[in-house]
């Protein structure tokens, strides 16, 4: 079967090159048929160039300017990718390579249609997390889940989709900003597909993109507008 791993990049110059080594010498042990799909969200360095200059064939780059956020690059790769599973995960390989090995299973043996990481279920899941990210995140967990019912880690960075799965809910998706996840499961939920979870721990540590005042606020209002989106479309599998 066919890999594709879309990246979203945002002004990731800095950290692209080890990512790209470690992602394709990766792959290539799980796979002989593997493409990485990095997606360029309107960055302001030199993130593109250095992709397009990268001497792999199994590495291309997508991208748009100018920037429209993390959900609309996840989108623009999903449904760019030709594998019949598709990886996604960040730049900063949060919580690194291994993990693609239990995701392709759980999604190659054909049990499920989305397999995606929660720090929920391992006990090391939120290790060495910083006091306000931790915080936050457990609420935002909290409140997407009193809202709609989902029972999983929605933000979670890593996840994985059968190809079927990955174009039946992005080509439906609309959200531009870091809520997208929220909006991909309650898709999912909606459309019937089965959704597996893999427990996951955060290895590499970074400062978060995510403004916890700034996009907190725009996050709680997203989560409304997308459950209401998605039941007033009448979404069904």
């Amino acid at each position: 079967m066919k890999v594709s791993l879309v990246i979203p990049a945002y002004n990731e110059s800095k950290i692209m090159p080890d990512t790209l080594r470690a992602v394709t010498g990766k792959l290539a042990a799980l796979s002989e048929d593997y493409e990485v799909i990095i997606v360029d969200d309107g960055s302001t360095d030199n993130t593109g160039e250095l992709v397009r200059a990268w001497k792999d064939p199994h590495v291309r780059l997508e991208g748009y300017q100018p920037n429209r956020g993390k959900g609309c690059a996840v989108r623009t790769g999903m449904l760019a990718a030709t594998g019949d599973i598709i990886l996604c995960t960040d730049a900063d390989l949060a919580y690194g390579v291994e993990v693609f090995s239990p995701l392709m299973e759980a999604l190659s043996s054909g049990q499920a249609d989305l397999a995606i990481g929660s720090r929920r279920l391992s006990p090391d899941g939120y290790r060495d997390y910083p006091p306000l990210r931790l915080a936050a995140s457990k609420c935002f967990g909290v409140l997407a889940r009193m809202i709609s019912g989902l029972k999983y880690d929605t933000q979670c960075g890593i996840k994985g989709y059968r190809r079927a799965a990955a174009r039946a809910i992005f080509s439906r998706c609309t959200t531009d900003g870091f809520t997208f996840d929220f909006e991909v499961l309650l898709l999912a939920e909606a459309l019937g597909l089965r959704v597996e979870q893999i427990p996951v721990s955060v290895v590499n540590h970074r400062e978060s993109k995510v403004n916890v005042v700034r996009d907190g606020a725009r996050m709680f209002l997203d989560i409304f507008r997308i459950r209401r989106r998605v039941r007033s479309a009448g979404i069904k599998g």
